[in-house]
């Protein structure tokens, strides 16, 4: 199932990345469950991301963040000598997941305990995107408010206007 997103770009500007993402979501939709994970938000701006990984160790498990995308594989270790197996239910196969991220979304950490990997993820809104205030000044007279526009028109960024 492909989505057509020809009209959003036409009247919006930045989103191309949303096509990309909905585009890798269909594809994904049909890729192997293992491992199981679950993904909790834990704060207004944080995330945990759990991947059940039995049979795995730190030095088996890599985490990869680029291009907006959080790659977790594991590789699997050379095996014990357990003698011989009559039932094998514990998957020791070698596995990569992705995860897309937001923008302004950054991996924190990373931490294993009974077979679970945590994987901490926080979105930071950059001081340029926060709302921010902009004061209203109220002149007194007809007069100040004439030499309030000249120094405002000295002191824009924006081409004065054409008279």
């Amino acid at each position: 199932m492909s989505y057509d997103f020809a009209p959003l770009f036409r009247s919006a500007i930045g989103f191309d990345r949303l096509a990309q993402v909905m585009d890798t979501a269909a594809r994904t939709a049909a890729s192997p469950s293992y491992p199981p994970y679950d993904i909790a938000k834990t704060g207004n701006d944080s995330y945990s991301l759990t991947m059940a990984i039995a049979g795995f160790g730190a030095d088996d498990i890599e985490l990869v963040v680029q291009d907006n995308t959080l790659v977790v594989s594991g590789r699997v270790s050379e095996p014990q000598n357990e003698g011989e197996i009559l039932h094998r239910g514990i998957a020791r196969r070698a596995f990569e997941r992705r995860f897309a991220l937001a923008d302004h979304v950054e991996v924190t950490g990373a931490e294993m305990n009974n077979g679970l990997l945590r994987i901490a993820v926080r979105q930071i809104v950059p001081e340029a995107l926060k709302p921010r205030r902009i004061p209203v000044q109220v002149g007194s007279s007809t007069a100040n408010n004439t030499q309030s526009e000249a120094t405002l028109a000295q002191t824009s960024t924006f081409p004065a206007a054409a008279a």
